[in-house]
């Protein structure tokens, strides 16, 4: 283990440093327009264009990465996003911010995929399982420790912004300072929905109903802790703690989803997030323990959505398939995670901030209902099934390459599939002459 944090810890530090920076940057914006008396509906459009952002960055970055190489792509993108962030403190537009959001999200995506792709070309097969740890790890203390900056410096001021923009600009430091060879460029892979909707349907409805849970709740939590009546370090508090429940879940989960099938922990956890989330959507004026324990208990259990969604779809997909599927999966999300925060932004804004987690339990309520174990007929279950349960890192801090680090997933099937999805092809003029057309 000391061997492979000494080998990767730069990549580490990079992917950290982003995390603290955008774990931060959701949350001041949240509270800024709380303290501006913003209605909820633009604060959960501000997250709903970071999560657009980061969709459409899986379809730029590959080319990005392929015209200018991984070293310059990253280093461009974090120049784009430090910008972006500093442009939230020079103009006080809202419609401008959703623009600026959009492109720190597309930014982020970029850098995802950068270092993600070095982290496959440096990872030795048998060691993929433990890098992809360590990588999870990394992103979730990111994200915990970017909340609990505002514990040590609570005022919501310009401050806070340089801050976030220092974090992207060290972000760049490890990278642009790497002796490394740039890895392998992967091209997309084909999404393929008309297959997945067909194969795994209540998967990609998990996949999906996380999006819009967690995209409601990264984009929301603050304002909803701030009109609870916490100070600026209570609510860092707060959102640092239900983060943490995230990480710190995804073992025991791991240890559930091996030995348990995996729709009925679907069905169960479901259930349980809509019973623990309704006393914060009917009680207001909780006490603090009371709003932190629940909270904590909320987060928990939403954040196993998403990977026991996974793991259970990759049961049941073909290995050369796989790629496609995570793929499908991260879109997927993207376009709940972009859904629910206006969504539950638009229902605070007509009936006040309980309305997030009343939202928040109705969605968990109609995936319990939607989820039914006995219709899984395992017609198509792969022969090895169930495949080992891997922590997965949310796909907040994440990129479609995320794939190539999972041990399910067979490094050969990736570069081939990843390298020949976009090939170009060869048709015959009539003079007989080879013309090379460019990928689609």
């Amino acid at each position: 283990m000391r061997q492979i944090w000494k080998s990767f810890r730069a990549l580490y530090f990079a992917s950290l440093m982003m995390l603290i920076g955008s774990g931060l940057l959701s949350t001041y914006l949240a509270l800024r327009l709380a303290a501006d008396h913003v209605d909820g509906l633009w604060v959960g459009g501000l997250m709903a264009a970071n999560y657009f952002g980061l969709v459409l960055g899986g379809k730029i970055g590959h080319r990005l990465i392929g015209r200018v190489g991984h070293i310059r792509a990253y280093a461009t993108c974090a120049g784009i996003v430090s910008a972006a962030v500093l442009g939230h403190g020079l103009i006080d537009w809202l419609p401008a911010w959703l623009f600026l959001r959009m492109i720190v999200g597309l930014g982020m995506m970029c850098q995802y995929m950068v270092i993600e792709s070095w982290l496959n070309e440096q990872a030795q097969a048998k060691q993929r399982g433990v890098v992809f740890s360590g990588y999870m790890i990394a992103s979730y203390l990111g994200l915990v420790l970017g909340q609990l900056i505002l514990v040590i410096h609570p005022a919501l001021g310009l401050e806070l912004l340089m801050l976030v923009a220092l974090c992207f600009a060290l972000c760049l430091v490890p990278v642009a300072l790497t002796r490394s060879i740039h890895p392998a460029p992967l091209h997309p892979a084909p999404l393929e929905p008309r297959f997945f909707i067909r194969r795994v349907p209540q998967s990609l409805s998990t996949v999906l109903t996380a999006g819009l849970i967690i995209g409601s709740f990264y984009g929301l939590a603050p304002l909803y802790a701030s009109q609870q009546g916490l100070p600026t370090q209570e609510v860092g508090l707060f959102m640092g703690s239900c983060i943490l429940a995230g990480l710190l879940v995804q073992w025991p989960l791991g240890r559930l989803s091996d030995r348990y099938d995996r729709a009925v922990l679907i069905r169960g956890f479901a259930g349980a997030l809509a019973l623990v989330a309704f006393p914060l959507a009917i009680m207001k004026d909780l006490p603090l323990e009371v709003l932190f324990i629940v909270g904590f208990f909320a987060s928990l259990l939403q954040f196993t959505l998403y990977p026991l969604a996974v793991a259970f779809s990759n049961d049941h997909v073909e290995g050369e398939r796989r790629v496609s599927l995570t793929a499908m999966l991260l879109m997927t999300y993207g376009i709940g995670a972009s859904i629910g925060p206006i969504a539950a932004g638009v229902l605070m804004k007509l009936f006040g901030s309980n309305m997030l987690y009343a939202f928040v339990s109705a969605v968990a309520l109609c995936l319990a209902i939607r989820i039914r174990p006995k219709s899984v007929t395992n017609l198509h279950q792969v022969e090895d099934a169930p495949l080992h349960h891997v922590a997965m890192p949310e796909s907040m801090c994440s990129s479609p390459l995320v794939v190539a680090l999972d041990p399910r997933v067979d490094e050969q099937v990736v570069q081939d599939q990843m390298q020949t999805a976009v090939e170009p092809e060869v048709e015959l003029e009539p003079e007989g002459e080879p013309v090379e057309k460019a990928p689609i």
